[in-house]
């Protein structure tokens, strides 16, 4: 692999080392940052727990926000308000137009703070506008909106696209240079999209050939799945070498169109959300790995900056919030970004899998210092390992059997 020429990152730390470790010492000497748990309880119960959060996702077809991220937020904010908050939640199912009516809604309800994951983050910013006018509170989840957000809570997103391309580059080995790889990127609209993909080129450029690339509207594994029957058309099915794919549901489409070709082996397909379907192919070899964005610390962490921006504590807050992001509309936005971790057959049982064969909710310790603050930082589980996702029992099923045993899960 060629020498790495070092780009411009697009996140900038709020504050140094040495203070985000001293913050979150004093923060968890004095209880102002507790455990997942809900703290030591020497904050009291008053006016500032009754409080409502209003919580905006996109779709249902992205299993993980269902599944994870709606209910870990209300069960944190239940937990950080001694079970006096609220969460008034909404999925847009994929619509602009649905998401700005439950936008507004919200803000006739005079709900406390906003958490958005928007569809389209461009045409979100006039509801962003409009509750900044109200008084309401806005925090970007997952995708950064553009208008005044207060803050900005997802994943650093450029790593992301790194870390799948290095993993296609270390697949690859020696013959890299020589290998013809396509590249399937997620919707233009989405501003993630961008990051990925600078995160992925960087690494790919000079190390592969990238033959044909694609631009998803919407992630839609249809359209994926189209672009792929197109590269395979130009390209030949067995002149592929590998194949970027920017989240698991195209991945999926990928490989489906791959095997329609009649390839005899399925290259190396990268993938990213950690969804149940795309553990089960890489069990079964047929996906190559996906990235894994630990869901309940986003998650949780978001609940706890949209109850401290309401509650008016301020230094737990800026805790939360080591970095700047910066919006096409806005700059110096504070940012918490979370770590990724790639996935592969190798590591599945350490990465999603819970311990005693069951995903458990996981027991902080005090964060580790590091330019991630206080809760952005290293994490781990009490004894070892991270918190698990899924159980053997849900990866395992009868289809699954014997390639699970294959690896040692089981």
């Amino acid at each position: 692999m060629n020498a790495r020429t070092p780009h411009r990152p697009v996140i900038r730390r709020a504050r140094t080392a040495v203070a985000a470790a001293a913050a979150a010492l004093s923060l968890t000497a004095c209880g102002a940052v507790g455990g997942i748990a809900g703290g030591d309880g020497s904050q009291e119960p008053g006016k500032g727990d009754d409080l409502t959060v209003g919580l905006l996702l996109p779709d249902k077809t992205t299993a993980r926000f269902e599944r994870f991220d709606h209910p870990l937020i209300k069960k944190e904010v239940a937990l950080l308000t001694h079970g006096r908050g609220k969460v008034a939640y909404a999925n847009a199912e994929s619509s602009t137009r649905r998401q700005s009516r439950q936008f507004q809604k919200l803000i006739a309800d005079r709900v406390d703070v906003i958490l958005v994951d928007a569809v389209d983050s461009r045409a979100i910013a006039p509801d962003v506008r409009r509750a900044k006018e109200a008084g309401i509170p806005v925090i970007a989840y997952d995708r950064l909106a553009e208008g005044p957000v207060d803050a900005y809570v997802s994943h650093d997103n450029e790593l992301v696209g790194e870390v799948q391309a290095r993993a296609l580059v270390q697949r690859l080995g020696s013959n890299s240079l020589n290998s013809k790889v396509v590249m399937m990127h997620g919707d233009p609209g989405d501003p993630n999209t961008a990051r990925f993909k600078r995160g992925a080129v960087t690494e790919l450029k000079g190390d592969v050939k990238i033959v044909k690339e694609y631009d998803v509207r919407k992630w839609s594994p249809e359209a994926a799945k189209e672009n792929m029957r197109k590269a395979i058309a130009a390209v030949g099915a067995d002149g592929i070498a590998a194949v970027y794919s920017a989240n698991d549901d195209m991945a999926g489409a990928a490989i489906d169109a791959l095997k329609e070709a009649g390839v005899g082996e399925v290259p190396p397909v990268t993938g990213q959300d950690a969804n149940l379907d795309a553990i089960q192919r890489i069990v079964s070899g047929e996906q190559y790995m996906t990235v894994y964005k630990p869901f309940e610390l986003e998650a949780t962490t978001a609940a706890r900056m949209a109850v401290y921006k309401v509650q008016g504590r301020d230094v737990a807050f800026d805790a939360l919030t080591q970095d700047l992001v910066d919006s096409p509309t806005h700059e110096d936005i504070p940012a918490a970004l979370q770590t990724v971790v790639a996935v592969t057959r190798k590591n599945i049982e350490d990465t999603v899998v819970g311990g005693g064969g069951g995903a458990r909710r996981p027991r902080w310790r005090t964060p580790e210092a590091g330019p991630r603050g206080a809760r952005g930082g290293a994490w781990r589980r009490r004894g070892g390992g991270r918190p698990g996702v899924y159980t053997v029992r849900q990866i395992c099923t009868p289809e699954y059997a014997a390639d699970c045993a294959a690896i040692g899960l089981d």
